[in-house]
């Protein structure tokens, strides 16, 4: 019996795989650069140039390896059973790739911009087709956030991975475990004492607990920051909330909410960066990077995830 296609707009359904259509300005083996460079990472497995991950979808929990064997498109493949009964989940996993991987956004101003600019034209020259790697989730994002504050990157990662699985859900597929970040719902009634597996600061706990309260009340969500229409406003209505300052608040717009003008200005890595590319013995001032950004205006986001790159 011939296999029923489904062909949408940025996707084709072919049952247990999906064909996602991705702009010119894309490379998957780029991209690959950054995800493998992720220390101790529990939330994906990688492998062979793959990408494998479990996501929580109402009653459904699929997990799907994601490939990149041509130009113009990537392939998510279902694994074992997992394969979604529902038309809305699969809608579901392929807004949440295509968010993941930025796909809907035209990069073609942000090339133009850089081809010009001392810092940037380097970076895009060396990493045409990287995307802005994202954090769907609201709670997750906020979570990385507040978890990376004044600590390196490899002790940030084994704290997402304490919390992760002392607190998130596990799969196993094909043999291979999966692990799901844990809903605000998971965290909001803990306490402090409850938290102590976590080797975070007493601040720390009590800042996701109170976010995860937050957002389980309705008071924090993806809808009313983006309903902010504004860039600033969510950045205020960000840096409001205990335990997020200006930096995380940042970091959040930019890798959540994907607001192209968030500029994590304070952030030490792209001090480095600048630092690197510059030839320079020390790190800029605010005012020299203020002075060199000041063409980067609607695209900070994406200047800085490009600076990063060069520090890995």
């Amino acid at each position: 019996m011939e296999h029923c296609i489904r062909t949408h707009d940025t996707w084709e359904d072919h049952g247990h795989e999906i064909k996602l259509f991705v702009p010119k300005e894309f490379s998957f083996a780029e991209n690959m650069k950054y995800f493998s460079n992720a220390p101790n990472e529990c939330l994906y497995n990688l492998k062979d140039q793959k990408i494998y991950k479990a996501m929580a979808l109402g009653e459904e929990t699929p997990v799907f390896e994601i490939s990149g064997e041509d130009e113009s498109s990537v392939t998510l493949r279902f694994l074992g059973d997992t394969t979604p009964a529902l038309t809305s989940t699969k809608e579901a996993v392929v807004h949440y790739v295509r968010d993941w991987f930025d796909l809907d956004l035209d990069l073609v101003p942000f090339y133009e911009m850089a081809k010009s600019d001392i810092l940037l034209q380097r970076a895009v020259e060396s990493f045409y087709g990287l995307r802005c790697i994202g954090i769907p989730n609201l709670f997750e994002a906020i979570c990385w956030g507040i978890l990376g504050q004044q600590i390196n990157l490899t002790f940030a990662y084994a704290l997402k991975r304490e919390l992760v699985e002392n607190f998130g859900r596990h799969v196993v597929c094909e043999g291979e475990d999966y692990w799901i970040f844990p809903r605000p719902e998971d965290i909001a009634d803990l306490t402090v004492p409850d938290m102590a597996p976590v080797r975070m600061t007493v601040k720390k706990c009590e800042y996701l607990i109170a976010v995860a309260k937050l957002i389980v009340e309705g008071q924090l969500s993806k809808e009313l920051l983006l309903e902010t229409g504004d860039y600033k406003k969510a950045e205020k209505m960000l840096v409001s909330i205990r335990g997020i300052g200006p930096w995380t608040a940042n970091y959040v717009l930019m890798r959540c909410l994907r607001m192209t003008s968030a500029f994590p200005i304070d952030d030490v890595g792209l001090h480095n960066s600048i630092k690197f590319l510059l030839g320079s013995d020390r790190k800029p001032t605010k005012e020299e990077i203020l002075k060199l950004s000041a063409t980067w205006t609607n695209w900070e986001s994406y200047a800085t995830f490009y600076l990063w790159r060069f520090l890995y």
